[in-house]
């Protein structure tokens, strides 16, 4: 295919028949020289990439499960979501005298995310609402609490469950969390190990240092709790120099809107809060 191709204004050319270019692709059969190089300037460029270097990385079992949960969950269940600030000021002073207490005893120390586990567990005693799941006839609430927990392993995401969570004490909770964490690590966990959870909490907060995240709905399950890091503030005061300084949690629940409506979800939120914040009604 041949192409004329204009170097100059239209009545230079008209002048200058032989600067008319006659091109077959990516050649200039008859050109001056210096227009040689200009028109080589406007030819395609070599932009192939080379190829890139990769390794392929078979699907563990886990994988491929927890690809198609998540998968079948978000292309199923509405999602909407609600983010709160917790003070934990008084949730950390407990925990430290708690653990002051397990060490003289030989017992495990206690974590924020047990505290969390059991805060969960009551409001979900409080707030029944959130503790069901949807089935096309009916919406199924349950009246045992059991908490799944996130736990990252090498192996991919497992979800060991803490039954009745709710009747548990801080220390109970601590140990069972523990074992099955080193557990899910060591892939030995069994069936009875991560079914039958009515909740779910994702903690990337305290290991990770993440500030707020949304976490994917755990189905059939109607809501998970994100928990974030918590940081320090400053609370401004009446006057200028009238301030004071908190730390702050960030947690974000995830709700599926076919079972829990805003208002039920901001309910749970609030019931949850006051654990975290009044953190010895937990011992009650």
């Amino acid at each position: 295919m041949q192409l004329l191709m204009e170097i100059a204004p239209l009545p230079v050319l008209l002048q200058e028949n032989w600067l008319k270019i006659i091109m077959c692709p990516y050649q200039i059969t008859w050109l001056h020289e210096e227009r040689k190089l200009q028109l080589r300037s406007l030819l395609p460029k070599d932009t192939s990439v080379p190829a890139l270097d990769y390794v392929d990385i078979p699907h563990s079992q886990i994988r491929k499960v927890t690809a198609s949960r998540l998968l079948f969950s978000k292309q199923t269940i509405p999602h909407y979501y609600l983010t709160v600030d917790t003070c934990v000021d008084k949730l950390m002073g407990l925990r430290s005298q708690l653990n002051s207490l397990q060490e003289s005893s030989g017992g495990k120390r206690i974590s924020v995310n047990d505290l969390v586990i059991k805060a969960a567990a009551l409001a979900l005693r409080k707030v029944p609402q959130c503790n069901s799941s949807w089935t096309d006839n009916y919406i199924r609430q349950f009246n045992n609490v059991n908490i799944n927990v996130a736990v990252q392993t090498d192996n991919g995401l497992y979800v060991p469950v803490i039954r009745d969570a709710d009747k548990k004490g801080l220390s109970k909770i601590a140990d069972e969390v523990k074992n099955l964490a080193q557990r899910a690590r060591e892939n030995s966990l069994k069936p009875e190990d991560y079914e039958g959870g009515t909740f779910t909490v994702s903690n990337l907060g305290g290991p990770f240092g993440i500030k707020q995240f949304c976490a994917i709905i755990n189905p059939p399950q109607s809501g998970i709790l994100a928990v974030g890091s918590a940081e320090k503030r400053v609370i401004p005061g009446s006057g200028p120099d009238d301030f004071q300084f908190a730390s702050f949690m960030t947690i974000t629940l995830s709700c599926d809107h076919r079972v829990i409506d805003g208002a039920v979800g901001a309910e749970w939120l609030k019931a949850f809060k006051g654990y975290i914040e009044n953190p010895e009604s937990m011992l009650l």
